[in-house]
């Protein structure tokens, strides 16, 4: 049974920080992707930023400079350093794993498993 669970959501000052944690079991998670994605109340899900199985990274321009994303030692961890947060940055945050072995999308149509997401509230 694939899992992925997200943590480290919780509510800020504009300016502060945040770590996002995505801890994954049940699956192979080395050679795939890892991806966040964030979704407001009646919007699409938004890709935020991805990691692929060399380290390579992409990142929306919306948060490029402000966050990170990186593996843990294990490669079974993800993580979203995020930084000088803004209001606008304010919604759930999912982490998702590709669908296929090698790729760096970006789409959320190309992910297959998915977390039950974390809050992240960002006030001015």
């Amino acid at each position: 049974q694939v899992q992925l669970v997200e943590s480290g959501g919780g509510l800020v000052q504009a300016g502060d920080s945040l770590r996002l944690s995505c801890g994954t079991s049940g699956r192979t998670f080395s050679g795939y992707a890892m991806g966040w994605f964030r979704q407001a109340p009646g919007k699409e899900r938004e890709f935020v930023a991805a990691i692929g199985r060399n380290a390579g990274t992409t990142y929306a321009d919306s948060v490029k400079g402000r966050f990170t994303i990186s593996r843990g030692n294990a490669k079974n961890t993800v993580y979203l350093q995020m930084n000088s947060l803004k209001p606008e940055d304010t919604t759930v945050y999912y982490c998702a794993r590709s669908s296929h072995f090698g790729d760096l999308p970006s789409g959320s149509d190309e992910y297959s498993y998915w977390g039950q997401g974390t809050q992240v509230t960002v006030s001015s």
